[in-house]
């Protein structure tokens, strides 16, 4: 059988170009799979400072729990700065993230750092840390829980729909949109809120070096700039990160000249459509409420 040399010659360069693409699709699979490895922590690191971002509305969420905890759990993780610009959430959002970050802080220094809003539960979080920073300009405090409903019967009447509520009891899926507010109705949903808000309360007087009655006076509801809490002491100082990071250097012992490293969560991000669903479902109509209950939330009034 007889061969031709120009074939012969075709085939081996052909090999040679599957050889180098193969070598080429492995190296981009060896990448990929590191960047991914990097993007979780899972590769072996040194000594670092964890920067994690709080934004939007607070909810309860486990994937951040769950990185918080790693954070914790990281001995090459020296400390942590969260940077929080938040007008809050929901209580038990707060509640969930004020609970991880004490838990961090049980093993290494955090601190706090406000942007342009860290109010209600955002303050709750913040309160967690061991020395909380804002800027001057920061809208911060609204300390307080607020349920927010609608009374839609009168124009239901207007347009011929006449709700229909079977239901257990007087009290349950009270308040509701389509029905009156009774005084007995009214009565028990202000029990919970006042109960959640004795809640706030108490984290604040157990986090800030205030006495209880001076916290009463402050816990109104009413917005700080950070220059009025610092001087209220609901904060600790005006600055940024990097006075955030000086101060773990020289008082917790944190080596000077780490970098700071930040740290995402293993989840989506969520869309502002979604947000925005989430937040006016919770605010506006109780019987929408389809998370994790009563909203710790400054809300500026329309005009």
């Amino acid at each position: 059988m007889s061969y031709d040399p120009d074939a012969l010659l075709d085939r081996r360069r052909l090999k040679r170009r599957l050889r180098i693409w193969q070598g080429v699709t492995i190296l981009a699979l060896v990448a990929a799979v590191l960047v991914v490895l990097q993007s979780q922590g899972a590769l072996v690191q040194g000594e670092r400072i964890a920067r994690i971002h709080i934004n939007g509305i607070i909810v309860q969420d486990d994937a951040r729990t769950e990185t918080l905890a790693r954070i914790a759990q990281d001995d090459n993780i020296r400390g942590l700065v969260v940077h929080i610009d938040s007008p809050g959430g929901t209580v038990v959002g707060g509640e969930d993230l004020f609970n991880s970050l004490r838990d961090v802080s049980e093993q290494k220094p955090v601190t706090a750092v406000m942007g342009t809003v860290a109010t209600s539960a955002a303050y709750m979080a913040a309160v967690a840390a061991d020395r909380v920073w804002a800027r001057e300009g920061t809208i911060t405090g609204s300390i307080g829980v607020i349920l927010q409903s609608a009374n839609v019967v009168e124009l239901l009447n207007r347009i011929g729909v006449e709700p229909v509520t079977i239901k257990s009891s007087d009290l349950k899926g009270v308040p509701s949109p389509v029905e009156p507010l009774t005084e007995k109705a009214r009565a028990a949903t202000r029990e919970v809120v006042l109960d959640l808000y004795q809640f706030f309360v108490d984290v604040v007087i157990l986090r800030r070096p205030l006495p209880e009655e001076e916290v009463r006076g402050l816990a109104d509801g009413r917005i700080f700039s950070g220059a009025q809490a610092v001087s209220n002491q609901l904060i600790d100082a005006i600055g940024v990160e990097r006075d955030a990071v000086a101060w773990m250097v020289s008082e917790k012992g944190v080596p000077a000249g780490l970098p700071v490293e930040t740290i995402k969560d293993r989840k989506e991000d969520k869309s502002l459509f979604e947000e925005f669903v989430g937040l006016t479902g919770k605010s506006l109509f109780s019987n929408a409420l389809t998370l994790d209950g009563l909203v710790s939330l400054w809300q500026p009034a329309a005009r």
